[in-house]
């Protein structure tokens, strides 16, 4: 949502900081001189800096002033880059091929940025298994990955077993 951009008449100012059309300062001057000046130009008075003392306001076309102003906003939109959180399951038998799998999936998921969270589902009486036997069937999976990482949120216990959350570490 954009804020409400005042032009013109709307502007309530009494003396505003103005530069032309061709970006030259004008200095301060009062709003009607500078209402004035924008139509011997043909253009309008738009206010681009309300908080500023004085305000800022600048002679342009307030189409051309509009298309510029989303222009901006997307080419910003654009470069914010969501981070999302990727899963990958494993069991406490998983077989060595599968965990290579999983594991260079997880290295294209953490190249690109994301961060992985991986969950050692633990069915039925497996869940009560030593916590050190349990975390060295993570570490077999962490051990293959071709990416740094670091763990961001340690190994603990979820509902449906043991979950570790890691990140792209620094190279």
């Amino acid at each position: 949502m954009t804020p409400r951009v005042r032009i013109n008449r709307n502007i309530r100012a009494a003396e505003l900081r103005v530069i032309n059309h061709d970006g030259e300062n004008l200095g301060v001057i009062d709003t009607a001189t500078a209402l004035r000046l924008a139509e011997e130009a043909g253009l309008d008075l738009i206010e681009i800096s309300p908080n500023a003392t004085p305000p800022i306001a600048k002679i342009s076309d307030y189409g051309k002033f509009q298309y510029e102003q989303n222009k901006k906003q997307k080419e910003a939109k654009s470069k914010v880059k969501t981070v999302e959180v990727k899963t990958v399951q494993v069991k406490i038998g998983t077989g060595e091929h599968d965990l290579e799998l999983k594991a260079k999936k997880t290295s294209e998921w953490l190249a690109e940025g994301h961060r992985v969270k991986i969950d050692l589902f633990l069915p039925g009486r497996s869940k009560y298994l030593d916590q050190k036997f349990l975390k060295e069937r993570l570490e077999r999976l962490l051990k293959l990955l071709t990416i740094p990482y670091k763990i961001a949120e340690e190994a603990k216990k979820s509902p449906k077993g043991l979950s570790l959350l890691i990140e792209k570490g620094k190279s």
